[in-house]
């Protein structure tokens, strides 16, 4: 007997009633179970109360902000958050990716840009849990089977797009991967040269395994090439 697979849940938070609705309707088509959230403070209560497989999630709302959302669920919620933003603010898509937003997408929403980029979120999270390995570089321990990171025995909290960019890069140590690279592999999309999502989060995930974001050892920046991930992780 052949086995069904529950459909991956999405939460939508989003004022507009009939921009949510219409995104709802779409995004069930296409296989997913959605349901709308159109207040900032109960979307909190619920995204960690129920857990979704990943929130889309509005800058501007009633009850608290989108940007106030990410940051108050993100200690309890670890799957994917896509921020919905202005197309021209690039202050809402670099503060709600130092918040701890995954993706983003600019509105007007295009539907089809926006389930692609969902199922390229629930993409990267089956294809590392499918991956059990481990990596260590001295007090830092990457474990991919429990998408875990400890330093010096404590466990470190991460986004999951700040897990997943830390995989790749330690999982390519002594080698330079290009922000091409980076985007083609984490995000399923080319790299437009203008997106500042991988330093953003570059510079969010160095303090957090020790580097030192001023001089930094571990994680380096390769001049007009991309980012490398030191072999013996930065240990002398």
């Amino acid at each position: 007997m052949a086995s069904h697979e529950a459909p991956p849940k999405i939460l939508i938070v989003e004022d507009d009633q009939r921009l949510a609705e219409l995104t709802q309707e779409y995004l069930i088509r296409n296989g997913l179970e959605v349901s709308i959230e159109g207040d900032g403070q109960r979307a909190i209560r619920r995204i960690i109360d129920e857990q979704p497989d990943l929130v889309v999630l509005d800058v501007m709302l009633p009850g608290a902000d989108g940007l106030t959302v990410c940051r108050e669920v993100r200690g309890q919620f670890n799957k994917p958050i896509i921020m919905l933003t202005a197309r021209t603010d690039d202050m809402d898509q670099v503060l709600g990716l130092e918040m701890g937003a995954d993706d983003y997408v600019p509105k007007p929403v295009q539907p089809r840009v926006l389930l692609a980029r969902i199922r390229a979120q629930l993409r990267r999270g089956e294809s590392t849990e499918s991956t059990a390995q481990r990596i260590s570089f001295g007090e830092l321990i990457i474990d991919n089977g429990a998408r875990s990171v400890t330093l010096a025995g404590e466990l470190v909290d991460f986004t999951s797009a700040e897990y997943d960019l830390l995989w790749l890069l330690a999982s390519s140590a002594g080698k330079t991967l290009s922000r091409e690279d980076i985007f083609s592999k984490l995000r399923g999309i080319e790299y437009d040269g203008q997106d500042r999502s991988i330093d953003v989060r570059i510079s969010r995930i160095r303090p957090k395994i020790g580097d030192d974001p001023d001089s930094p050892r571990i994680i380096k920046t390769v001049r007009s090439k991309g980012y490398l991930f030191v072999k013996d992780g930065g240990n002398a």
